[in-house]
């Protein structure tokens, strides 16, 4: 493997960082949002589904 001397690894590293395209502030909030949206109708339908496995397990176990 050939080796570079620091200086060089570092103009590499900001030409490639410089080559990223950065999501804007708007995108960002967009994003984050439909994030904890996602987060909220994942707790709740599985707060809904333990509930039913639960009544119904204890409908066939008799332990009402």
């Amino acid at each position: 493997m050939a080796k570079t001397n620091p200086f060089q690894f570092l103009q590499e590293v900001r030409s490639e960082a410089n080559k990223v395209t950065w999501p804007s502030r708007r995108e960002t909030l967009i994003t984050t949002g439909l994030v904890l949206l996602m987060v909220l109708v994942s707790s709740l339908f599985f707060l809904f589904t333990d509930t039913v496995i639960r009544w119904g397990l204890a409908l066939i176990l008799g332990a009402r």
